[in-house]
């Protein structure tokens, strides 16, 4: 997929190929258990080569990178905010990423509260007392970077991993902090 004169930070969606096709017997579809542990393999090695912060500013910049290519490819970015925000949720079930619900919105000041149940990346994972989608925060601010051409900044702030049954984000613009 990546060659030497490629530069190959440059992902595109292209990047993934033709599964329907590759795939004609398996499909499209994986089972989550083999998803997480391509993520939580992959994050234990940055961690362990590297360490906690920098293994999350990864995740964080890889899923920034994953929600603009996301936004791009599969979402309608002319739709007016509302629109959008709806059209987010129903691709977001479609793709069997989570269950989105806007728990809270001032589209003036661009700050919002999202909620994604049955998330893709922890939904029944064991406590541990901390949030783990740092994947997500970097998703959720790519696609909105995609859509608005503005910077986010992202936070979780309730995980499935900390005890609640859903994963809650803070959603700000990066300049509003």
């Amino acid at each position: 997929m990546f060659t030497e004169e490629r530069d190959a930070s440059r992902f595109s969606w292209d990047d993934l190929g033709d599964p329907a096709t590759g795939r004609p017997s398996l499909g499209m579809s994986v089972p989550v258990p083999v998803y997480r542990l391509l993520q939580y393999t992959l994050r234990d090695v940055l961690i362990t080569q590297y360490d906690v912060a920098t293994a999350n500013e990864i995740f964080v910049t890889a899923g920034k990178l994953a929600g603009e290519q996301f936004c791009k490819n599969l979402l309608n970015t002319e739709l007016p905010i509302d629109d959008f925000l709806a059209e987010l949720q129903r691709v977001l079930r479609e793709q069997r990423v989570g269950i989105l619900r806007v728990e809270y919105a001032d589209f003036e000041k661009m700050r919002m509260t999202l909620a994604v149940a049955e998330d893709l990346d922890c939904s029944g994972l064991p406590m541990t007392d901390e949030v783990v989608c740092v994947y997500d925060e970097g998703f959720i601010a790519g696609i909105l970077y995609a859509y608005t051409g503005k910077e986010f900044c992202v936070r979780e702030i309730d995980c499935w991993a900390s005890g609640d049954r859903t994963c809650r984000f803070d959603v700000r613009l990066a300049d509003d902090q």
